[in-house]
């Protein structure tokens, strides 16, 4: 067996014929000596000619075949032992899918609604600037990630093995090209259909689902023999177990008043927290393909970082042809996210453009102690709201933000509650502004013409990742000294991602049984 690389121009996709070919040369034998052929990635190269770049593994005659991998069956758990899943984002969905795997119960409660019903509450956000504070971007069945754009990009089987979470995303309706882009992306337009048909395969094989049900309480109760979990949720109804998946996503920040109120081991983290940078799609083609770009291509992309002042200033959730959508889930807060369909096909590249921000920054928040930077997250938020008093967002263009001067007229965005010019350069915390002003002068030496006064920055990205971990043991992956629980996912502090939180939902899941 043997791996090599092959370029394709862009347009053309290589036939099986191409590919043995290559796999000839490649292995040494002649066209009949081979036996099999794989393609392993696929990535876009702008340097020069514009190409698609193949990894392929192949093998001859008289070799091992390739391995291919193939999903494990679900059971049927109608009469399995329950295993309590709280939160339906991606760390619970792929916990509930593992449960299946190893024949045990997944009974999973999601404070928000089922993804269709949220699709109004969704609406109401955009069209009204009206906040469902259990419905929203974040809270709802597929959690955050239904709503912002499906992108994979974790590659990195350092936690887990992601070949079961891209597969079961493929049978459950994405497309096979996730299995081997380097950029893989599945688009909102499609999430919710996926979303859906997970659900109906975890109900199908004897799993349950309950909506509206938002955990309030965790009770240890003992029976003289063993300890079980009852999960108390807000109307009334119970849920027992003696195993208990915590998922509830990085902005379920009443979680971590739970435990502190009990005295469970939390501790701090970094985060990273800026604004949203919204280019015309064409600028970033122009860019990115060298003046290249034909409309067949797909629309350019970026990834970028600095280092200022001894943090990192980078480019984070990066949209192509996307879409700004308001992510607050409470009222008298402004907090953005970015989105995009499968096509990639707005007039608008968007990404976030944040700053690393530790403990140690904040010495006026020291009183809070691990909650130091939830409440600085949180103050940054309610600032901007103050600032717009609605969900527009304050926003200047990108070199008045670096010279310090209002923007007098702002460009058009889509973000559809609307903009309102600001001073971000005051509104911002000085120590974010600084590392950020001296940034972004920085990429347009990386991508001439990225620093432009065509580019608005809209404030706040903060929900880059939760600001909080709770504390598990490393070995049996509970939570530390609270057996039978096992927080998980962004909200634990564990994953930032769709791939990475599904992972990580899948190793609690695989501990638990």
């Amino acid at each position: 067996m043997k791996e090599f690389d092959i370029s394709f121009p862009i347009r053309q996709t290589p036939s099986r014929e191409d590919l043995v070919a290559a796999a000839a040369r490649a292995l040494g034998v002649s066209r009949n000596k081979v036996a099999d052929i794989q393609i392993i990635r696929r990535s876009l190269d702008a340097r020069g000619e514009i190409v698609n770049r193949y990894r392929v593994a192949a093998s001859a005659v008289g070799e091992d075949s390739l391995e291919r991998y193939t999903l494990p069956e679900y059971k049927d758990v109608s009469s399995a032992r329950e295993v309590v899943v709280i939160g339906g984002g991606p760390a619970g969905m792929f916990a509930a899918l593992h449960l299946l795997m190893e024949g045990r119960k997944p009974v999973i409660i999601e404070r928000g609604k089922d993804v269709h019903s949220r699709k109004v509450d969704v609406a109401a956000i955009n069209q009204k600037g009206i906040v469902n504070e259990e419905s929203n971007y974040c809270f709802g069945e597929g959690g955050a990630g239904t709503f912002s754009d499906g992108k994979l990009f974790t590659r990195s089987n350092k936690r887990g093995d992601i070949r079961e979470v891209l597969h079961q995303l493929v049978a459950f309706g994405a497309d096979e090209s996730i299995l081997v882009d380097a950029h893989p992306h599945i688009g909102s337009d499609c999430l919710p259909r996926i979303v859906e048909n997970i659900r109906k395969c975890i109900i199908e094989h004897g799993g349950e689902y309950h909506f509206s049900e938002k955990m309030t309480d965790l009770v240890q109760v003992c029976d003289g023999k063993s300890t079980r979990w009852k999960v108390v949720c807000e109307g009334g109804n119970t849920y027992t177990s003696d195993s208990v998946i915590l998922a509830t996503g990085h902005s379920s920040r009443e979680v971590y008043g739970l435990f502190a109120r009990k005295g469970w081991a939390l501790e701090a983290k970094g985060f990273a927290l800026g604004v949203r940078a919204e280019h015309p799609q064409w600028l970033i083609n122009r860019i990115q393909y060298h003046g290249k770009y034909q409309p067949w291509m797909p629309a350019a992309e970026y990834s970028l970082v600095e280092q200022v002042e001894g943090r990192g200033v980078f480019s984070f959730c990066m949209c192509p042809g996307g879409i700004l959508v308001p992510s607050s889930t409470g009222t008298g807060e402004v907090v953005l996210n970015g989105m995009s369909n499968s096509q990639r096909n707005s007039q608008w590249a968007n990404a976030g453009i944040v700053c690393s921000v530790e403990p140690g920054d904040v010495p006026e928040f020291e009183k809070y102690g691990i909650f130091a930077l939830l409440e600085f997250q949180s103050s940054v938020e309610r600032r901007m709201f103050s600032f717009s008093d609605s969900l527009k967002a304050p926003a200047q263009r990108m070199q008045d933000f670096c010279r310090k001067v209002c923007s007098s007229s702002l460009p058009k965005s889509s973000y559809q509650p609307g903009t309102v010019s600001a001073p971000l350069n005051e509104l911002l915390p000085d120590f974010v502004y600084r590392r950020m002003r001296a940034a972004f002068p920085a990429f347009d030496r990386k991508m001439k013409g990225f620093y432009t006064n065509d580019a608005l920055l809209l404030a706040t990205e903060s929900r880059t990742s939760s600001p909080v971990r709770i504390v598990r043991d490393s070995e049996t992956m509970c939570a530390l000294g609270l057996p039978g629980l096992y927080p998980c996912g962004e909200g634990a502090g564990y994953s930032g991602g769709i791939v990475s939180s599904a992972v990580d939902g899948i190793s609690v899941a695989a501990a638990a049984v």
